[in-house]
């Protein structure tokens, strides 16, 4: 692959590890690998099976520039050699589902398509980016978009020239309830934050040991206050 390793890693560690990628080389990306890229995006769930997401892949220089300044002037994005413009159909799930389908399974598609995406080209050890600010319209104009055609979101593929800090991320027990809002009822068995089944079993153990050492203290004390009895019968009698 031109130089490039490709690693198999956790499937985890891939998720953990994506990054949004703004600086490119100066390397086309193999066509296989966006094919393979395009395929994973397929493969993501939408409602009742209907696939009402498109791919249109941009590779020509003027376009990636033309592109760049639709997507509010972000002229980074010409140097990634390779754009996939995920648009989707909304009349099709309009059919079966009406007004929702049209407003949000198909947008739910798009994303869950567009997600599939970024992580594989991660796995296949490209860079790649979600954009989702553009003008819309200028996108429709630039590809030729039929009208019932809505953009949601362009991707930028490439070989990375860098490597973004990973950001901070909120803990698992601040972004998560149980059973209503703000509902905390019991802790995931993950071994993350204050929930640790680990912190559980530390609580447990120092109970006992408390208990051990107060009945100790108790056994000491009664064993005291015998021996002082004791003192005080000898000295009466």
């Amino acid at each position: 692959m031109h130089g490039h390793e490709k690693k198999e890693r956790d499937f985890l560690d891939i998720i953990r590890t994506r990054r949004s990628v703004r600086k490119y080389k100066d390397e086309q990306a193999p066509w296989d690998d966006i094919v393979t890229i395009m395929q994973s995006g397929k493969y993501a769930p939408c409602a009742g099976n209907i696939f009402n997401v498109k791919f249109l892949v941009v590779k020509s220089d003027a376009k990636r520039k033309q592109i760049a300044e639709a997507c509010v002037q972000q002229y980074w994005m010409e140097i990634a050699p390779i754009h996939i413009v995920v648009v989707t159909e909304p009349e099709q799930a309009e059919r079966y589902y009406g007004a929702r389908g049209a407003r949000l399974y198909s947008i739910q598609a798009a994303a869950a398509a567009t997600e599939n995406m970024l992580l594989t080209a991660h796995h296949l050890g490209l860079g790649a980016c979600w954009v989702g600010a553009f003008d819309e319209e200028e996108i429709r104009r630039i590809l030729n978009l039929p009208e019932h055609v809505q953009v949601q979101a362009v991707l930028t593929i490439g070989y990375a020239d860098e490597h973004p800090e990973p950001p901070v991320k909120q803990r698992i027990e601040h972004i998560m309830y149980f059973e209503k809002w703000w509902g905390r009822i019991e802790g995931p068995k993950t071994g993350l934050g204050y929930w640790s089944p680990y912190i559980a079993k530390g609580l447990k153990e120092t109970k006992r040991i408390a208990e051990k050492r107060s009945g100790k203290i108790f056994n000491k004390i009664s064993e005291h206050v015998k021996k002082v009895g004791e003192r005080i019968r000898k000295k009466n009698s």
